[in-house]
């Protein structure tokens, strides 16, 4: 199954220029910032030289001309960077933005003063412009993102980093506000905590497709075991993981089941999926679906077990961010006396490239109810260590709103003896943040991926997607 590959992004770059401040400054900001933008592998939507003095905003009719030009790319455009070499005429900013009314991210950028290029023809006075510019915003309704540093020298690898970081906040608005979500069966009748709201996900862009598990087994009871496409995707799954010991029909059932997402996937026009697993699945069709669902999340396409939406909704946000697979966990055990520390696990269904090692096994825990030959289909192993992004989605209907919490955490190389796909986490003030989720009625399951993203993803659910998010540091 190939990996899911990210579209090239276009940032829209507006260019604020005020004629009382050296405005050759703007004209380097201008040559400079677009440079950088196409040197880091961006598409860029800008006013030309051309266009306006400089290709800069300064008066009302700058502003028409870039707002127009900005619509008229208004499909390609996943985000606005606004950059002040000088102070910025703010009106001319808000203005554009208002006109162009794409309702994307924006990121406000000042560039730093030389303390020793403070003459009046070398100050640049961005520092204070930015405050204005962005008091303009605030008066027009228009969101909008901040640098690490108020003032920052575009050059930097630091600067790098900030457009980096707003790329990954675009991702995560564009992909959720227009993502399709497959929810094949039921939820099991044990978890009233995977309990979802479609009609509020919808208010953000977020549509749930689902299908019936009967459908599922009907679709995979017209395949043949002879087919060709099954016998290639049972050589697909042997070339995930090792599947030593496993019965060769639990691999053919593993391979039609996948055929049949794939059709459904594409039909539907799917982004990501969540799946009953307990205990249909195995008892009327004798496989778990975790290895099928493990090769989905690695190619970025995030598979949910439980039928949690709400969960695989947050796989997608920290996929779109980081760029990795990621994987749905049980918050499950302390680890020993250490406050901070805890582990994390499940059956599993988790990306091959979150672990160290992965192989092909039995679910154990479903086992022992149905049977061993009827639960064929984890993959396990140890989540390898390193840095990581927590987060987790959820819907309060009673309130009427979507929630969120997110961190970073760090899966260590503490050891342990035991099954499924496990890790061992480590998270400043983690008893604070268990006592969050409980005094907060969120649940048990939590969506992560390795990489450092929570910036990102706070911005994105907080700002431009209207969420309560919170954001735990320690």
């Amino acid at each position: 199954m190939a990996k899911k590959k990210m579209s090239k992004q276009t940032f829209a770059l507006l260019v604020g220029n005020r004629g009382f401040f050296p405005d050759a400054l703007a004209k380097e900001g201008h040559a400079f910032l677009s440079a950088l933008l196409k040197k880091s592998g961006y598409n860029v939507v800008v006013l030309s030289p051309k266009d306006t003095k400089f290709g800069a905003v300064e008066t009302w009719q700058d502003a028409k001309k870039c707002a127009a030009l900005f619509k008229s790319k208004r499909e390609a455009i996943d985000g606005i960077i606004v950059t002040l070499p000088n102070f910025g005429d703010e009106r001319g900013v808000a203005d554009t933005l208002k006109l162009a009314g794409l309702d994307v991210p924006v990121l406000i950028h000042a560039w730093s003063d030389d303390a020793k290029k403070m003459s009046i023809k070398t100050r640049r006075d961005s520092f204070c412009g930015k405050m204005s510019v962005c008091n303009n915003l605030v008066q027009y309704d228009i969101p909008f993102s901040l640098t690490a540093l108020h003032t920052m020298d575009p050059a930097t690898d630091a600067f790098a980093e900030e457009i980096r970081t707003f790329a990954a906040v675009c991702r995560i608005v564009k992909g959720l506000r227009n993502c399709r979500v497959g929810a094949l069966g039921a939820r099991p009748a044990a978890f009233n905590t995977v309990r979802y709201s479609e009609k509020l996900l919808q208010e953000s862009g977020i549509t749930v497709e689902t299908l019936d598990l009967s459908e599922a087994y009907g679709r995979m009871g017209k395949i043949k075991n002879s087919d060709a496409k099954v016998k290639a995707r049972i050589k697909a799954i042997e070339d995930y993981v090792p599947t030593k010991g496993v019965p060769k029909a639990a691999l053919g059932k593993m391979a039609r089941f996948a055929l049949v997402m794939d059709e459904w996937m594409a039909d539907a026009d799917l982004d990501i999926t969540a799946i009953q697993c307990w205990t249909s699945m195995e008892e009327f069709f004798g496989v778990v679906p975790c290895t099928v669902m493990s090769m989905l999340s690695n190619s970025l396409r995030s598979s949910a077990c439980e039928v949690d939406v709400g969960g695989a909704v947050g796989m997608h946000a920290l996929a779109l961010a980081s760029g990795t697979p990621s994987f749905l966990l049980d918050w499950n055990n302390n680890y020993g006396g250490d406050p901070n520390k805890c582990v994390n696990f499940h059956c599993s269904n988790l990306p091959k490239a979150c672990f160290e090692s992965a192989r092909m096994d039995y679910q154990e825990i479903i086992a022992g109810t149905v049977g061993k030959e009827n639960t064929y289909g984890t993959v396990v192993g140890r989540i390898k260590p390193g840095p990581a992004t927590y987060c987790r989605v959820s819907t309060f209907d009673q309130e009427a709103r979507i929630a969120a919490y997110l961190g970073e955490a760090c899966f260590t190389d503490d050891k342990m003896d035991t099954f499924g796909g496990y890790g061992v986490v480590e998270i400043p003030n983690l008893q604070g943040l268990l006592q969050y989720i409980c005094e907060n009625g969120f649940e048990h399951h939590v969506a992560m991926s390795h990489g450092e993203v929570a910036r990102a993803v706070y911005e994105a659910f907080d700002k431009y997607l209207g969420w309560d998010a919170y954001w735990h540091q320690g």
